[in-house]
């Protein structure tokens, strides 16, 4: 990307969220030659961003909603020890948001969403290259790949059906490493298991390293952060917003607006003029230091939906959804999981002490594609949310994208299937 791009000179850009997505609009628009205020209504990078598994995957095609899910999850999701589980209440958005994604579980749809997801995937992981290069980031970047484990032979063999698909629709093909093969790949993993398969595409890091050296490089280059500032509303006029109101009465003028505010999205809804179909997915992690017998390679362990991540600096597993609204609590339940479907795979599945117990709430759209698009109410606030749980993965084409249809350049990539008008 070319450090000064063709737009009005110096507008002034204010972004709402401080999460990975919003930092990367920063980043991109501040390149661009804008001026840019970001305005973050906690810390910067203490979201979702911050104790994720830190997976940049262009082999995360698929949206959860995939033929066989409805049957699965009708299993599960009442069963407070399974990785997928919603929290019995009453609530109409909840439920009209399930009916949806139960609805596309098939393939037509499947791939629809594939496809959108394939696109943005690919150029992100392309532009952490060159941002890692250019930027130097100390975040503990590798790119050797992401290694899905199946404990059983089954499970093995039904993969093997994905990856299938993956290789002849999207060109992702993966290593396949059966029973000891497997172990000679990575001997941190106890013998007897049926088999992995390789993606060398991915890549990962640490997101909380990231998110603190990206404030750094953001801060260098003129962009204001503002923590402890929540959006309220608009000052508007002729179809434009014209200042952020903040919850404080505070105006804060601006040319253009991004919104990128995860999770939260939904409760700004009444402020764009459109509906916002995203649901809180809560996830969890534990961030411990390196065992003594610590993989080389970041993890799936597909048969109990546990990540697992190792760091020069540490060691995390993470994973399971709970929607449970915006439930603050620390479920030890949950956390309990991550460490015992890790014993069915690793030899040392955790270390001690433990540095941190976390939860996030991944911003879900029922179909797994984003919303990069401008709000129906206002023709200068375009909205960047609903990544799901590949905000990190997708983040940096998600910046040069709002980038792109900010300042009026060709898209480098179809912005269409990221379109508010696919939910109408």
């Amino acid at each position: 990307m070319s450090e000064n791009l063709s737009l009005p000179a110096r507008e002034q850009i204010v972004i709402v969220g401080g999460g990975v997505i919003g930092a990367a609009c920063a980043y991109y628009l501040a390149r661009a030659g804008c001026r840019v205020t970001l305005l973050e209504r906690g810390q910067f990078g203490r979201g979702c961003s911050h104790g994720n598994c830190g997976y940049v995957s262009p082999s995360h095609v698929f949206p959860i909603a995939q033929p066989g899910v409805v049957g699965r999850s009708l299993k599960s999701m009442w069963n407070k020890d399974s990785p997928f589980y919603i929290k019995p209440r009453l609530n109409w958005a909840l439920w009209s948001w399930l009916l949806h994604f139960w609805r596309r579980c098939n393939p037509r749809d499947m791939h629809a969403a594939g496809h959108a997801i394939h696109a943005l995937l690919t150029t992100s992981r392309t532009l952490y290259d060159t941002l890692m290069q250019e930027e130097s980031l100390a975040c503990d970047w590798e790119t050797h790949g992401l290694l899905f484990v199946l404990k059983s032979d089954a499970g093995f063999r039904h993969f093997a059906e994905t990856d299938r698909a993956l290789t002849e629709e999207y060109g992702l093909a993966a290593k396949p490493y059966a029973g000891t093969e497997l172990n000679a790949l990575e001997p941190a993993l106890l013998p007897g298991l049926a088999g992995g398969w390789l993606y060398e595409c991915d890549a990962h890091l640490r997101s909380d390293q990231l998110m603190a050296a990206w404030q750094r490089v953001l801060t260098a280059r003129g962009v204001v952060i503002r923590e402890g500032v929540e959006l309220q509303g608009f000052e508007a006029g002729a179809h434009r917003a014209t200042a952020a109101v903040t919850a404080s009465g505070e105006k804060i003028c601006a040319d253009r607006f991004v919104i990128a505010t995860g999770a939260w999205a939904p409760q700004l809804k009444h402020l764009f003029g459109c509906a916002l179909p995203i649901q809180p997915g809560k996830g969890y992690s534990i961030t411990m230091p390196r065992p003594k017998i610590c993989p080389r390679f970041p993890m799936i362990l597909e048969e109990h939906r546990v990540a697992v991540t190792p760091w020069e600096s540490g060691f995390r597993l993470g994973s399971t959804m709970e929607f449970s609204g915006y439930d603050t609590k620390l479920n030890g339940t949950r956390l309990k999981l991550l460490k015992t479907g890790a014993a069915h795979y690793l030899y040392e599945p955790w270390a001690e002490p433990v540095r941190e117990e976390w939860y996030g709430w991944r911003p879900m759209t029922y179909d797994s594609i984003p919303i990069i698009d401008f709000a129906p109410r206002f023709s200068n606030v375009l909205l960047a949310v609903g990544h799901s749980m590949l905000g990190l993965s997708m983040a940096t084409g998600t910046g040069r994208l709002v980038t792109e249809l900010l300042t009026g350049q060709t898209p480098h990539l179809d912005p269409t299937p990221y379109s508010l008008r696919r939910f109408r």
